[in-house]
């Protein structure tokens, strides 16, 4: 298998073995939950390393520099060098930077490591197009949302496992651990994974140039990218608001009932491969509609009973499940599509497609702070209902 070349003009192999589904989705679940391990132990490791309070932010905004500044300057380098050799080196770069962060013992040296923790990560979206590259047109939507199934629940188990173990030893732990399962993931990924020698003979900057053309010459693109940054601006603004609501009088929760809730979330993960299946049908047009309602309903849902009450507290359950669904539903609908106008240019599609929505999330959050603060939930829901409802809106704009 080690020998064997995946040409990007070629035909891909036409059946993913199920193993080979298996693993890519593992490894892509492994990789992106290292972006979100600090978001709950920014606390201990700030009061650890003696991080002043303005500098907390830092533990997670760094990780996440690292990975928007990966999604526009490396992943677009899946179109010009072999994709598992850059895989791989990715992979190596995270787990160095997890044991550094994992052996820190002052503040520098630990925001050093955050940033390459996120830069390393990225990987993640070489795998996913890769994944693309080997599925057979009439399946590629399927093993897409299989491959992003296993993305997902990597996130969204992040959190609260890095709060256990965290609970249980210390953070120190959770990026030790982190960084020898990088190392296992690269030795079982070099003898796993095919080469893919990309046919594009652009050098590196004309490669940068072509991404900014790509964007004004591409409707599908920054069509779908529109789509997701809605869908993903509310995404961050529900989880950045809710465990404060949580917390707050209405239901006065502890942290260990808030990582409860945040679990309520990955049972919106079977949405992907629901989704790359419903596209693979051709009905992205119609899955768009219902993933976008889907968000905007969550928000709704919340105002159904009094704040505080059990029912209430049912319906944001059920509400962060449907809000869940719909982005990742959405996510993976929009790759099956932009992944579909050729396979030279899937690395620098998906960078710009990611960084696009990734940018959206960060001021969703940034948005729904503000929201929250100046009127509570009541305000920050009907932002977070406004989002889907603009892509809805533009949604009935797209030619049939």
């Amino acid at each position: 298998m080690t020998t064997q070349t995946v040409a990007a003009e070629a035909q891909p192999v036409r059946d993913v073995p199920t193993w080979m589904t298996l693993l890519l989705a593992a490894a892509c679940g492994l990789l992106a939950a290292n972006i979100y391990y600090g978001q709950p132990l920014a606390g201990p490791i700030s009061a650890e390393l003696g991080l002043s309070p303005g500098a907390t932010g830092l533990i997670v905004t760094l990780t996440q520099v690292g990975y928007g500044a990966g999604l526009l300057f490396i992943v677009p380098l899946a179109d010009l060098v072999e994709n598992r050799r850059l895989v791989l080196t990715l992979i190596g770069v995270a787990g160095f930077a997890l044991l550094a962060a994992a052996s820190a013992t002052e503040p520098l040296l630990f925001l050093a490591a955050a940033l390459f923790i996120g830069l390393g990560s990225v990987a993640v979206q070489v795998l996913v197009p890769y994944a693309a590259h080997m599925a057979h047109e009439a399946v590629r939507g399927r093993v897409i949302g299989n491959v992003m199934g296993g993305l997902m629940l990597g996130i969204m188990l992040a959190r609260p496992l890095a709060s256990l173990i965290t609970a249980v030893s210390s953070w120190h732990l959770v990026f030790l651990l982190s960084a020898v399962i990088m190392i296992g993931l690269a030795i079982v990924l070099a003898q796993a994974l095919p080469k893919r020698a990309p046919a594009a003979q652009l050098r590196y900057g004309e490669l940068l140039a072509s991404m900014g053309k790509m964007m004004v010459t591409t409707p599908l693109l920054r069509r779908r990218a529109l789509y997701q940054a809605c869908q993903f601006g509310a995404f961050s603004l529900f989880w950045t608001t809710t465990p404060l609501w949580l917390a707050g009088p209405d239901f006065r929760l502890s942290q260990a009932g808030i990582a409860l809730f945040a679990l309520a979330g990955v049972a919106g993960v079977v949405a992907a491969p629901l989704a790359g299946r419903v596209a693979d049908r051709g009905l992205i047009r119609p899955a768009t509609a219902l993933a976008l309602l889907a968000v905007a309903a969550a928000f709704l849902m919340t105002h159904l009973a009094r704040a505080g009450s059990p029912i209430a507290l049912g319906l944001l359950v059920a509400a962060a499940i449907l809000l869940d669904f719909g982005v990742q539903a959405n996510v993976v609908l929009g790759q099956r599509a932009l992944f579909a106008l050729g396979a030279e240019q899937r690395g620098r599609l998906n960078g710009l497609y990611m960084s696009t929505f990734f940018a959206a999330g960060a001021l969703g959050s940034a948005l729904g702070g503000l929201a929250y603060a100046q009127g509570g939930w009541t305000l920050t829901s009907w932002v977070g209902f406004a989002l889907p409802v603009i892509g809805l809106l533009y949604w009935m704009q797209e030619p049939r």
